[in-house]
């Protein structure tokens, strides 16, 4: 299939061939001519599907081809600064001859940010992409105006409620015509995910394309090994590999702190990305990595979903996901486009039932590689007796019997 099969706009086709774009990818040739139609949708579809430009090349067609009055006709609501920035660059590169206005809205900026927001949406622009909670802080400062408003994209929308935002998701849409066009996005479909688009959809098109398993050029390894040896263990894969671009994955800031901390150290050229820097700091150091200035990033899971960085040689889970969506997000960062990639995750005694049923999720075994001597005695992978003994400490002794599972990032 071509792009011009969709009737699209000349000034948006012109877009698309300056930015290199060749055949529409499934999500695309599926979700493009739905959209056009002006249906509702719910869209279950991962990170690298192409599902950017599936709702971007519809919604710019339809916002140029309406009467241009400078009022807000779209918003795009994420779950993260870096995606948000993300969309607005690809919108950017796609509307280039077409002249729709757009702005990216998200905390973590300074009071001029926030200044330079407010007067962009009270002036008004075509297409806002937007991050909940400072959303809503426009809203209730009556900075803008969405009454005109004909087309509502909430992306990765299981993101948006594992961080929280349910409510603010919610209050948002409390603002907005009720008579729109809305579209849903999400790689996974729990309950709660049915729940909002019941409330929020009317008779949507579905659509699954979901990547539930990782891309067969990745090759997968574990490490069993005792908490102790993690760190000794990735700065001695850094070393012999030497490679140019490396992620690294911690499921917490302060293991991301930590492990930054000893690998500079070491002296390797590393950086770090997590929810406590600044948006320019983050963005810096998006950069830097992105044109090899920087060879290795650790980070929490705010890199794992959304953000478009190709050749990444190895993805290291130095802790175990929390589950396995989450596992195929982090590693599918590498094996991008047509090259091969490498992941490996670093197993301890009490992640070993967690990654146990990440296995039984991808349906095979994760082969699990030799450790080097020189790192001493390993435990041995043993899930279901693992599993046991992280319930005793849990909720033998101390009595407790509210288990909490926390996603920190």
């Amino acid at each position: 299939m071509n792009f011009t099969e969709f009737n699209l706009d000349q000034r948006l086709l012109e877009g698309i061939e300056a930015i290199g774009y060749e055949t529409p990818t499934p999500i695309q040739e599926m979700v493009i001519p739905v959209i056009l139609k002006g249906n509702d949708l719910i869209g279950s579809a991962q990170t690298g599907t192409g599902k950017t430009a599936a709702f971007l090349l519809p919604l710019i067609n339809k916002i140029i081809s309406e009467e241009q009055d400078n009022d807000i006709k779209a918003l795009i609501i994420v779950p993260t600064r870096e995606l948000a920035v993300q969309i607005e660059q690809h919108l950017e590169g796609i509307a280039y001859f077409a002249r729709v206005g757009s702005i990216s809205v998200y905390g973590g900026g300074d009071g001029l940010a926030f200044s330079r927001e407010q007067m962009a949406l009270s002036q008004g622009t075509e297409i806002v992409i937007c991050t909940p909670g400072r959303m809503i802080s426009h809203l209730n400062m009556g900075n803008v105006s969405i009454s005109e408003l004909k087309y509502l994209v909430l992306d990765e929308a299981d993101r948006m409620l594992d961080m929280g935002f349910y409510d603010d998701i919610m209050k948002i849409i409390s603002f907005l015509p009720k008579e729109r066009q809305t579209l849903l996005f999400s790689a996974t479909m729990p309950t709660k995910i049915r729940q909002i688009a019941r409330k929020i959809l009317i008779n949507p098109v579905e659509i699954n394309i979901a990547l539930s398993k990782p891309p067969e050029k990745i090759k997968q390894e574990a490490y069993i090994v005792y908490n102790s040896q993690k760190i000794p263990l990735v700065s001695y894969i850094l070393s012999e590999r030497k490679l140019r671009s490396v992620i690294v994955f911690c499921s917490t800031k302060q293991g991301v702190k930590d492990l930054t901390r000893e690998l500079k150290r070491a002296r390797f050229s590393v950086s770090e990305i997590h929810s406590d820097l600044e948006q320019h700091e983050r963005e810096n150091v998006l950069l830097n990595f992105k044109n090899r200035t920087l060879n290795i990033l650790v980070a929490t899971d705010i890199l794992s979903r959304g953000i478009d960085i190709e050749d990444i040689d190895l993805v290291i889970n130095y802790d175990v996901p929390n589950d396995g969506e989450d596992y195929v997000h982090r590693i599918g960062r590498t094996a991008r486009a047509e090259n091969d990639g490498l992941a490996m995750t670093l197993v301890c005694e009490k992640e070993q039932s967690k990654f146990s049923e990440i296995e039984e999720l991808l349906g095979n075994e994760v082969p699990k590689m030799e450790v080097p001597e020189r790192f001493g005695k390993t435990p041995e992978y043993n899930p279901k007796k693992n599993k046991q003994t992280d319930s005793h400490r849990s909720f033998g002794k101390s009595g407790s019997g509210n288990k909490r599972n926390f996603r920190r990032k």
